[in-house]
């Protein structure tokens, strides 16, 4: 247990930044789940119209440290490829 002022300080702000880290890591996950679901359906236009939203979200995670830029760049890169292929 934390038995200093600061470090009491600090259990608080990390309680509270892992709170907004999950919020975060949720709507990333259900926005990749949304895409694959609509590129499983086989509806090319609307997966085109939910892309530019799924790049920000990915753009966001990574912004934050959530996932890596590489990793959001690389399942940008991987949805607009399924996305082509529809």
């Amino acid at each position: 247990m934390a038995n200093t002022k600061s470090a009491i300080k600090r259990i608080r702000r990390i309680s509270k930044q892992t709170a907004v880290n999950k919020a975060r890591k949720s709507r990333y996950k259900n926005a990749i789940k949304k895409m694959n679901l609509l590129i499983d359906s086989k509806k090319k236009s609307e997966a085109l119209k939910f892309l530019p939203k799924l790049n920000s979200e990915l753009m966001k995670v990574a912004k934050t440290g959530i996932v890596k830029k590489q990793n959001a760049a690389r399942n940008v890169s991987r949805f607009t490829k399924r996305i082509a292929s529809i």
